[in-house]
């Protein structure tokens, strides 16, 4: 692997982040928790970004021409996520890009992938995951929400939980069982569901940030036309597979952080109270976590490099994933004792440093090791697809 990028590479670089300059607020301090964070005019914000990067081709530039990208190489797409997510940019992530779009072009019909791909990189529909439910969470392929075919139709019922950005969404990724008789990995279907379809509720669950980007989803008889399969039927499960795979490659955890860590240090240089200055274990805390981010970004550098040199990553991705949870995690903790009783401040008040993001970092950080695959499923990947050991 050669850890240097080409001259066309940064020059790109340095043309997304001149766009970053021109379209974020003077002020702005970037995004925070599940999306709601800032109120509407954070919303307003995220939607004016997403049809200008949706006009540049930015929002699925590795996706082929044909559906709306610009073949970017996936070195080109990590400069891109870095960039975007070191300024915590708004509108720079969606489902639908990440792994929506990708299973329909593995997966879907001709009708499917000229109907849905272009209104996903044109930024015209925003998509939510409908995986979870209150009895599979890590152990997905135990979901109970259930499909029946009736007519030309799929007739839904059943509950999802923790699904992110429901409320905002206009269509759903929805995993649902439609064989019941089936081992609990070959009886499972993809759809894609309108959200306003009559029968679904949704009902926002509020975080202990205080944030409502979850929400859990009610299915009562929902009929989906047949037409929303995605796929061969029962064979849903590996397709989720592949799909959760996408999410994976882990640069945003590494760029967010690396800019969290440079606030402190910041803070700490402006605020020279000897206390903190010369606390032997908060100077090592903060150079432990500079290490850490430096040896994450280069781990998540090597899924793009691999996906170039044409391989697969599969456990690599999950390593990525997991050092990145616990990183964020840690810088969370050590931000918060680093400010001490100040650390604990929330948003809004005067007297909260660093605008109150360590307070609100360090409670959404405990969903980090928990959302998009849990550590322990993560240990469990590397240890038999990339260890080689036996399952226990």
């Amino acid at each position: 692997m050669d850890f240097r990028f080409t001259p066309e590479q940064e020059q790109f670089r340095e043309e997304v982040r001149e766009f970053l300059r021109q379209e974020l607020p003077a002020d702005w301090q970037g995004a925070g928790g599940y999306g709601d964070e800032g109120g509407e005019a954070t919303r307003e914000l995220s939607r004016r970004m997403m049809a200008k990067l949706a006009e540049r081709k930015w929002l699925a530039m590795a996706w082929p021409e044909e559906y709306g990208g610009l073949a970017a190489s996936h070195m080109q797409q990590l400069i891109y996520n870095e960039e975007m997510s070191y300024q915590g940019a708004p509108g720079s992530f969606s489902m639908g890009v990440a792994w929506v779009g990708p299973a329909i072009m593995l997966y879907g019909t001709d009708e499917q992938k000229q109907r849905y791909l272009p209104r996903i990189t044109g930024g015209e529909d925003v998509w939510c995951t409908l995986y979870s439910e209150p009895e599979a969470g890590s152990d997905l392929a135990s979901l109970q929400t259930k499909a029946v075919r009736d007519g030309d139709d799929f007739v839904i019922n059943g509950q999802k939980i923790w699904t992110s950005n429901a409320q905002g969404s206009q269509w759903g990724w929805l995993a649902a069982r439609t064989d019941p008789e089936a081992p609990k990995h070959k009886g499972i279907s993809t759809f894609m569901v309108s959200m306003d379809t009559p029968g679904i509720t949704i009902r926002p669950l509020i975080n202990m940030a205080g944030q409502s980007g979850f929400s859990e989803v009610f299915f009562e008889n929902v009929r989906v036309p047949k037409e929303n399969l995605v796929g061969e039927l029962n064979r849903g499960w590996y397709q989720v597979a592949v799909a959760l795979d996408f999410e994976r490659s882990g640069i945003q955890a590494y760029a967010g952080g690396r800019r969290t860590l440079e606030r402190l240090i910041e803070f700490v240089q402006q605020h020279p109270d000897e206390t903190v200055r010369r606390n032997p274990m908060l100077r090592m805390r903060l150079a432990d976590r500079a290490v850490e981010l430096a040896a994450g970004t280069y781990i998540a550098y090597r899924i793009p490099w691999m996906q170039s040199q044409g391989m697969i990553p599969n456990y690599e991705a999950s390593i990525s994933k997991l050092y990145g949870s616990e990183l964020t995690q840690r810088l969370a903790l050590t931000g918060v004792q680093l400010l001490g009783t100040y650390g604990g401040l929330e948003p809004g008040s005067k007297w909260a440093p660093l605008h109150g993001r360590l307070e609100r970092s360090y409670l959404s950080s405990v969903a980090s090791t928990i959302a998009a695959g849990t550590s322990e499923v993560q240990r469990s990947i590397i240890a038999t697809r990339g260890l080689g050991l036996p399952r226990g």
